[in-house]
């Protein structure tokens, strides 16, 4: 059909109606040559690589993916389905769903209606229409995501639902690629098949964002190492993002010839032509297991979603073109020439199509919705605390730990107390002998041990296939444990300073802590990620190694962060974050104090007061639960955390003596969620309040502890608020301006008297 074939007539129709009008009538007109039907298992049309079955089925998924674009865009007005972005244009993606296994996990587009269509073949039983409306209704029974979110997603299927595809998945379907092949070098058994590939499709605009690009650069960075990473990326090229168009030729350019990224180009317009590319593709990322680049042909029509006016800032001669090379009417033209369907049978298919669509939506929409908050937050952060608290008190083999530590006699239990750095490794240690499938890895963290040494030793006893050094890029360091995590087995990432994080924390925030509420807690992705930060280093400072904004962290919904001061709480604390991973699929934070690494003394040099003994294997830190220094004292309750805690504990002895109080000291230790209850309960007895929260003034910890403590009706007793700067931390000894010191705990309490 070309342009000229439009009615003006219809120029003030929506354009939905148009396309669907436009396949009709292109079916009605058609008066091409017609062949002799092929049988099932011949060329659809003469030179294909697409047997004549395989076209059919192709069809059916393509017509299902159209109809339910149409569906929604009638049915959204109603209030009966409440999504719009379709997949009209891209229906091509169906040819990759039926070259690729149920078992290849796939990270999707969300313009993946045909994908979906046509992997739903690959199980009995199973019915895409169904299935894809309840996700549209937002009905409490779409067994996607529950009705959180529309979104492409099925368990059975390993579709791991996407809710934001701007590029933000690439780096764990990479990190999951790579994790299929690190299964064998740590003897991990995979819940699919050893020669899955991971499938990861995106759009033309978004292959330009920072995070794809860290994609593509750690992709190739592998297999320059010759290192396998079976990945397939699948660029959905549909030559627009949105309103602004990427430039022709762009996406074949920038990528056809890039090294380690083997380039394969498909008409994804056409099944009968460009099915032979994608086949190609598909078995070269399967037998080469390299990072391979599915440039797939697509275009877009009905818009970017349903409230995109096309016509309004659209020439009508362009939107016309553009309609006009819609795959269905190409696919139509191939079951006429071909002489698989007449007319009539097509429109007949294509009517039954539309049919089934909407009465699946309908009978959607009666089905039962989220209707309280405990329905919706269900699976955000899952808890069963007699099970964490069993699998945290769980030791690891007798046997290991001796061959670990390297005797009987060096066994950390059996040592004088030590500083934090050290327990944290000896806790490292054991979660190594505990977890097989435990993996270690960051920036610097094998060899050399970490920029503190606190991953000394872990190499050398586990081997590099668990312990290794990743290329100097957060946000690859996260996705690579989503990946790990994707496949069961156990991520320890390391990122070397809190700073870092902030370059990579959508990682975390959008991907990694969102996957359990969209999916309804089907996909999880456990993980305990360790991140050096806070202030108070002396001689190596700046804001990039002096990091005090907690914000970012405190700010993700599920997420879990734990912040030790002292060595035996970090081990005690390090088991419970490993146990929530491993029985509730947490993603979890170990927020270590740099400061604090090497600390050995509280009061003066030599008193050895802050070093602790390593904690019996079955000791664990039950989540929320703080510690408490000087439980009786109740004229003063300083809540703190982290470098507060022997900051505070120094400043009380000055303040017992000036003012004759007696000092409680109450380490947090857990930052997020904060325990209102145990707030409350310390704040209930007493007389003064004082919060030494090293965090920034405008947004710390110290905000929710003086919330939990007015919530709970205790706000009326005196309270003072020390806190770090609303600045970035300086270099050199003017960091200690910025940020609260014990002389300053001191003269808020002398505010209070």
């Amino acid at each position: 059909m070309t342009s000229k074939a439009i009615p003006a007539r219809m120029k003030g129709l929506n354009r939905a109606e148009i396309c669907d009008q436009n396949f009709i009538e292109f079916v009605k007109e058609w008066d091409g040559p017609v062949r002799s039907a092929p049988a099932a298992t011949d060329p659809v049309l003469p030179g294909s690589a697409l047997d004549a079955r395989s076209f059919v089925e192709l069809l059916e998924s393509q017509l299902i993916s159209r109809h339910l674009d149409l569906m929604a865009r009638v049915l959204r007005v109603q209030n009966k389905v409440f999504y719009t972005i379709g997949s009209s244009g891209h229906e091509g993606n169906a040819m990759v769903a039926r070259l690729a296994r149920h078992t290849d996990p796939a990270f999707l587009h969300y313009r993946s209606g045909g994908f979906m269509a046509e992997r739903f073949r690959k199980l009995p039983g199973m019915d895409p229409v169904m299935d894809s409306a309840l996700s549209f209704a937002a009905s409490a029974e779409d067994p996607a995501s529950g009705g959180r979110h529309k979104v492409w997603g099925s368990k059975p299927l390993w579709v791991l639902p996407q809710t934001s595809t701007i590029a933000s998945h690439l780096p764990k379907a990479l990190g999951t690629a790579v994790a299929i092949e690190q299964a064998r070098r740590i003897g991990h058994a995979l819940p699919i098949p050893e020669d899955s590939i991971a499938i990861c499709s995106f759009g033309d605009a978004s292959s330009n964002h920072a995070t794809a690009q860290t994609a593509f650069n750690a992709a190739a960075w592998t297999a320059y190492q010759k290192l396998p990473a079976p990945v397939l990326f699948v660029c959905e090229d549909n030559g627009i993002g949105i309103s602004v168009k990427t430039p022709d030729g762009w996406i074949g350019r920038n990528f056809r010839d890039r090294a380690d990224l083997d380039y394969f180009h498909a008409d994804g317009l056409d099944l009968a032509g460009g099915y032979g590319q994608v086949q190609a593709a598909v078995e070269h990322c399967r037998r080469t297991r390299r990072p391979t680049f599915l440039h797939l042909r697509t275009t877009r029509i009905m818009g970017h979603a349903g409230t995109d006016f096309e016509i309004e800032w659209r020439p009508l001669e362009e939107l016309c073109a553009v309609e006009a090379t819609d795959p269905l009417l190409r696919s139509a033209a191939i079951a006429l020439e071909s002489g698989l369907l007449t007319k009539d049978a097509l429109l007949g298919l294509y009517e039954a199509t539309r049919a089934r669509c909407f009465a699946a939506a309908e009978d959607a929409d009666r089905r039962p919705r989220i209707t309280t908050l405990e329905q919706v937050m269900a699976p955000l952060a899952p808890y069963t605390p007699d099970a964490v608290a069993a699998e945290a008190a769980r030791t690891a083999p007798h046997d290991r730990r001796v061959a670990a530590f390297g005797s009987e006699d060096k066994l950390p239990e059996k040592l004088p107390p030590r500083h934090l750095a050290i327990q944290i490794n000896n806790a490292l240690h054991d979660l190594f002998c505990k977890y097989p499938e435990t993996l270690l890895f960051g920036e610097d963290v094998a060899q050399k041990g970490g920029v503190y040494t606190v991953t000394k030793g872990l190499q050398k006893a586990f081997k590099g296939s668990r312990v290794f050094n990743t290329l100097l890029d957060e946000t690859m360091i996260l996705g690579l444990a989503q990946g790990y995590a994707n496949m069961g087995m156990l991520p320890l990432p390391e990122i070397q300073y809190l700073a870092y994080f902030h370059n990579a924390c959508d990682q975390i925030r959008g991907e990694a802590a969102s996957l359990q509420f969209f999916s309804n807690d089907q996909y999880r992705n456990p993980m305990v990620v360790r991140i050096a930060g806070l202030g108070y280093q002396r001689g190596f400072g700046g804001h990039f190694h002096n990091d005090n904004s907690i914000t970012a962290l405190r700010d993700i919904p599920g997420l879990v962060v734990g912040c030790p001061s002292r060595g035996d709480d970090a081990a005690m604390m390090l088991r419970t974050l490993a146990a929530l991973a491993k029985v509730d699929g947490r993603v979890t934070v170990f927020l270590e104090p740099i400061a604090l690494y090497m600390t050995k003394d509280l009061h003066e040099a030599g008193d050895g007061q802050w070093l602790f003994p390593y904690p019996p294997q079955d000791e664990a830190m039950p989540l929320g639960e703080g510690r408490v220094y000087g439980e009786d004292a109740d004229d003063l309750v300083i809540f703190t955390y982290g470098n507060g805690v022997p900051m505070s504990l120094r400043a009380a002895r000055t303040i017992e003596c000036r003012h004759g109080w007696k000092v409680r000291v109450v380490d947090l230790r857990w930052l997020v969620p904060l325990n209102e209850g145990f707030i409350a309960a310390q704040a209930k007895t007493a007389k003064r309040i004082l919060v030494v929260d090293e965090g920034r003034h405008a947004a710390g910890v110290g905000e929710g502890v003086i919330t939990a403590i007015a919530e709970a009706g205790h706000h009326a007793r005196p309270f003072q608020r020390v806190v770090g700067a609303d600045t970035y931390t300086p270099l050199a000894g003017a960091a200690f301006l910025v940020l609260p010191g014990d002389e300053d705990i001191v003269a808020a309490a002398d505010r209070l008297a």
